[in-house]
């Protein structure tokens, strides 16, 4: 029977070869499960918060397109012409210079229309976004996000 030599470090470069055990991959696996258990909720708690800092922006701008409508036309829009009267002019709105906005009217971060109101229940003008939830109330992102007036 002839015996084969095997040069130090072959058996270890064999092992190598072979891959990774079950034992290994699910240490993994754990690993990367609890980092994402921990890092998730604020990851998510983030993007929550992001859009409704994109709504307060939006309505921010809203707001100053309506005072630039105002300036033309005399007046605000009625709640009949809404907001849409940024973008397309009205029949009534003698002066009109828009579009004010670029585009259409954007909706929400969550996909719903602003609401408008005018007279809002302050006496002016006012643009409100319901939240994620889309119902009055609400804390956090389910919060109500309405211009300052």
């Amino acid at each position: 029977m002839q015996h084969k030599f095997t040069p130090p470090g072959a058996t270890l470069a064999r092992r190598a070869a072979r891959g990774f055990t079950l034992i290994e991959i699910m240490v993994v696996i754990i690993i990367i499960a609890m980092l994402a258990a921990i890092v998730g909720p604020a990851v998510m708690n983030k993007l929550g918060t992001a859009k409704s800092k994109t709504a307060a922006i939006q309505i921010a701008d809203l707001d100053k397109s309506l005072d630039l409508f105002k300036l033309d036309v005399g007046r605000y829009p009625t709640n009949a012409e809404g907001l849409q009267a940024l973008v397309s002019a009205p029949p009534t709105a003698n002066g009109w210079n828009g579009p004010y906005l670029k585009g259409s009217v954007p909706n929400d971060p969550w996909g719903n229309p602003y609401r408008y109101a005018n007279p809002g229940p302050n006496g002016g003008v006012q643009i409100m976004s319901y939240g994620a939830d889309n119902a009055p109330g609400g804390t956090g992102e389910n919060a109500d996000i309405v211009n300052q007036q």
